[in-house]
């Protein structure tokens, strides 16, 4: 069969999740839909029209009182302050909870995307990604989108829309007034903007990478210290996770610093237009065109305008990082998968696969996504139901290829799979591993309870299931010893010995039913006098109708195993 048809899905269907993705397709799906987003835009724009218009009316109405006119005259502006004082606060809150809310479910939405497009890359596609990235991909850079409806969308939609409106209303007042503020406002816009731009864009682009640089220096010290502490690096160590920090410290103070500037700025613009406001209205007071109160609107209404015209130049420094964010996004995911991995659309599918004559490889050829040369190479092997196989070989010599292969984490370049008479190419993936589990060389524990470390491959399982199973694989006394199903294993089986957690892998696959099962190395970093016990415990813990196919470099004991399979530089050995 040909790389392509190995290759084919089973669906003729592609999920438009698993196709190339842009920069503007990230940002367009950060965006919450219309429907959700209104409610919020509406209150945004009716708090700050509020805020403007509570000073307007407080001006029109201090001046207008010092003239000692009726009290009867001063009411409707009494209570205009009060209804703007109040109706600010009540829309700011209602503003507050409906673009949180749907900026949040919007950004769960995205996060869940960005996942679904990983995991089909894991485990064999990501080999080569640095931790820090993948994690600040999923959590830094995604949190990152939610400012784009937050703090660049909505405060663009409420402060254009009344400063136009503060505009309109000082035109009504005091034309030269309004063109006065209508050209602040935009000298605002230019030289704020280009200011953050020219003084901060470099500053805020780095900060996401430099924060992985720093996630990478820690993950990579907490995950060797027994080492570094060993060899006498650990100061070494600490010192690339302190360069880290700086680093981002200094570029997180530049954005600072530029956005202090970008302030100070439109302050200075805010008292400029004011000031100008003045200076074009008085001859009209002086010669009575407008009253004293319509100075005061048209003199103190730009303090207001301005004071809500600061969220633009914030949103273009906030649009300069969301836009970042979704470049590094983008360009973290494939824009087509590699021909390595298998890949299809997702499907509902619980289809389950009939065991039958079991495991077939014919003519299977594999290599690693990225590497220049097959790791496997024209590979026949057939397991028979109940079968127990030996593969053994030196290091490199391809032993955790196969494995892979088998549970389908890589795909076959050349050649055929079959499990019973079904090809694995016809069915989901999910299904493949559902026939045939894999046992890893250095098993994946959870830093949870014993009990939560098994339920997961059975979450039906009751506590006399679980102790049952680690009875089954020799860890009953262990199990009295801890305190029983709630002792905890540590982050990454850190509590557990090796054997143990070889153990507490190989429970799991006993409770998940596998017909198949791949243990792959799993005396590795257990004591080499330890080794033929751990393996003897191992595979009389297995039921008999289960096929095992057990992964070692080194020999086994007798009576063991039906048969064994030599790999030598990635093709059998004769």
């Amino acid at each position: 069969m040909s790389a392509a048809q190995t290759q084919t899905p089973r669906t003729g269907s592609v999920d438009p999740l698993q196709t190339p993705v842009s920069t503007a397709q990230i940002l367009r799906r950060a965006m919450p839909p219309w429907r959700r987003f209104w409610p919020g835009a509406a209150s945004g724009f009716l708090t700050e029209a509020s805020a403007v218009a509570l000073l307007a009316c407080s001006a029109w109405l201090i001046v207008y009182a010092s003239e000692q006119p009726p009290v009867m005259f001063l009411g409707a502006a009494v209570v205009g302050v009060r209804a703007f004082a109040l109706s600010r606060a009540a829309f700011r809150y209602t503003e507050r909870l409906a673009s949180h809310d749907a900026a949040l479910r919007q950004l769960a939405q995205t996060r869940t995307d960005l996942v679904r497009r990983v995991i089909p890359l894991a485990p064999d596609g990501l080999a080569r990604t640095r931790r820090g990235s993948v994690l600040g991909a999923l959590v830094d850079d995604v949190d990152e989108l939610q400012n784009l409806p937050l703090r660049v969308v909505l405060p663009l939609i409420s402060s254009a829309s009344v400063a136009v409106g503060a505009v309109v209303l000082v035109a009504f007042v005091w034309w030269p007034a309004a063109l006065t503020l209508l050209a602040c406002l935009l000298v605002a816009a230019a030289v704020a903007t280009l200011w953050g731009w020219a003084s901060g864009s470099r500053a805020e682009r780095s900060i996401a990478p430099l924060r992985s640089r720093l996630a990478d220096a820690v993950l990579d010290y907490l995950g060797s210290l027994d080492v570094l502490v060993a060899y006498g690096a650990e100061d070494a160590g600490r010192e690339r996770i302190r360069a880290a920090d700086a680093a981002l410290r200094r570029a997180v103070t530049r954005r600072a610093g530029s956005q202090a500037g970008t302030t100070a700025i439109v302050s200075v613009l805010a008292g400029a237009a004011s000031l100008l406001a003045v200076m074009v209205s008085a001859p009209a007071v002086t010669s009575g065109t407008i009253t004293g109160p319509a100075f005061a609107v048209a003199a103190l209404v730009p303090m207001a305008v301005f004071e809500v015209f600061t969220a633009v130049p914030l949103a273009a420094s906030a649009w300069r990082q969301v836009r970042a964010a979704a470049e590094r996004i983008s360009t973290a995911l494939p824009d087509s998968p590699p021909a390595e991995l298998p890949f299809e659309a997702p499907s509902p599918s619980t289809t389950d696969i009939d065991l039958a004559s079991g495991l077939v490889l014919r003519g299977v050829s594999v290599r690693w996504p990225g590497a220049a040369s097959a790791s496997l190479t024209d590979i026949d092997l057939e397991v028979r139901p109940g079968e127990r196989v030996l593969v053994v070989g030196s290091s490199g010599s391809g032993k955790t290829t196969l494995a892979h292969v088998l549970v389908r984490f890589l795909a076959p370049s050349a050649g055929d799979y079959l499990i019973g008479d079904t090809r694995v190419t016809d069915v989901p993936a999910d299904a493949v591993r559902r026939t045939v589990g894999l046992c890893e060389q250095h098993p994946m524990l959870f830093d949870e309870d014993i009990r939560q470390n098994l339920l997961f491959a059975r979450e039906t399982a009751t506590d006399a299931d679980l102790e049952a199973v680690l009875v089954r694989v020799g860890l009953g006394e262990w199990l009295r010893e801890r305190g029983g199903l709630d002792a905890r294993v540590g982050e990454r089986g850190a509590l557990v010995s090796g054997g143990q957690a070889q153990r507490i892998a190989l429970a799991r696959g006993i409770l998940r039913d596998f017909p198949v099962l791949v243990l792959d190395e799993p005396t590795a970093g257990v004591d080499p006098a330890a080794s033929d016990a751990l393996l003897t415990d191992l595979l009389a813990a297995v039921g008999p109708d289960q096929a095992i196919v057990l992964i070692s470099h080194v020999a086994v004991p007798d009576g063991l195993v039906d048969r064994t399979v030599r790999l030598a530089e990635g093709r059998i050995a004769r």
